[in-house]
């Protein structure tokens, strides 16, 4: 697959039919995925707690430590809802939550220890490197020294959320609080160092430009050459998804504005990261922010995986986007694709 030049990546983006662009990003999926199947992992989001100092105006799910709504998971909780995952034949939890400032390292580590001991098998998604900068900070340890512990007490990757998009005239406006975009990068260029693997993220649609996106892209598509290069952890995954503005400060304050987001402008961003991301074996729909009928249709504008099951899932809910799909819709909507539906675990390895 070819390597796109920025110049001619905007073009397309920005000029390129709908039709055009689709039809160059499903050539480029089937070109490295050629088989007859498309893929989706079971797994449940899981968020322990909604404590949270940095406020993102983008955020409706956060909350101040003293708010009546403010919640810190228990261990004996958290196993109850990774023992249902696995009950249904669940593999992955994916574990992020907001930056509680009370909480010891210990309650992270304690959490995951307990998961591991319980549950070998479940794979351990956990914490974006935003929390890991700021346990980093909090804590007085190394970014090496935090994700070694981390791994120790069994993190098994590491989720690419809280990237936003990766350029900081837009995390000044949106999260002025929470890692730059080179810690962000820091972060995964470690994780990748000490072998963990990682997914690419990018939430976009609110005050940010095409302009921004591709420099997004292009940084982490110069990373991903870099770990590659190293042989040792690396990007699963590409993953974006629209800005979703309800109750949050941003739809209240007015301030979101870029262009109202739906399907088209998001089938059209991940088709051109498809084209863009010549290194990233995966990109991955989301239709828990766009729903499942748009995410169907993103199988064949680029994307070869539907992503999650998310038995549970609350930061974007609390915006009122609430779809949710069962395993039976997840595998009619895949063969209405054209596709034979395939489980994996959060490796990307068939079941």
């Amino acid at each position: 697959m070819d390597r796109l030049d920025d110049k001619t990546a905007m073009e397309l983006y920005e000029h390129a039919s709908l039709h055009e662009l689709g039809a160059a990003a499903n050539a480029a999926s089937v070109a490295i995925h050629p088989e007859p199947w498309r893929t989706f992992v079971v797994d449940r989001n899981i968020n322990y707690t909604n404590v949270c100092r940095t406020r993102c105006k983008f955020c409706a799910f956060a909350v101040e430590a003293d708010d009546p709504r403010a919640y810190v998971l228990g261990r004996d909780e958290l196993l109850e809802k990774v023992r249902e995952l696995v009950a249904v034949g669940g593999t992955q939890v994916l574990l992020q939550g907001g930056m509680h400032e009370a909480l010891a390292f210990s309650y992270y580590l304690d959490l995951l220890r307990a998961v591991r001991r319980a549950y070998p098998a479940v794979q351990l998604h956990a914490f974006g490197p935003a929390e890991i900068w700021f346990f980093h900070e909090r804590f007085g340890l190394s970014v090496e020294a935090v994700l070694a512990r981390l791994m120790e007490a069994g993190l098994s990757s590491l989720p690419g959320g809280g990237a936003e998009v990766l350029a900081d005239r837009v995390r000044s406006r949106v999260s002025p609080l929470k890692c730059t975009s080179s810690q962000w990068l820091t972060v995964m260029r470690c994780a990748h160092a000490l072998g963990l693997m990682t997914t690419a993220t990018m939430m976009f649609g609110h005050v940010d430009r095409p302009a921004d996106r591709l420099a997004h892209l292009r940084r982490v598509r110069r990373l991903q050459d870099e770990s590659l290069s190293r042989g040792r952890g690396h990007f699963t995954a590409f993953i974006c998804w629209t800005f979703q503005s309800g109750h949050t400060p941003l739809s209240r304050q007015g301030q979101a504005d870029c262009e109202i987001l739906g399907g088209v402008p998001y089938v059209k961003m991940l088709a051109t990261s498809r084209l863009y991301l010549n290194n990233f074996s995966n990109v991955q729909v989301s239709w828990v922010t766009q729903g499942p009928r748009v995410a169907q249709v993103a199988l064949r504008y680029g994307a070869n995986d539907m992503g999650g099951l998310m038995m549970e899932e609350n930061v974007v809910a609390t915006t009122g986007t609430r779809f949710r799909i069962t395993r039976d819709e997840m595998e009619a909507l895949i063969r209405g694709a054209g596709y034979r539906p395939r489980q994996r675990d959060g490796f990307y390895r068939l079941l």
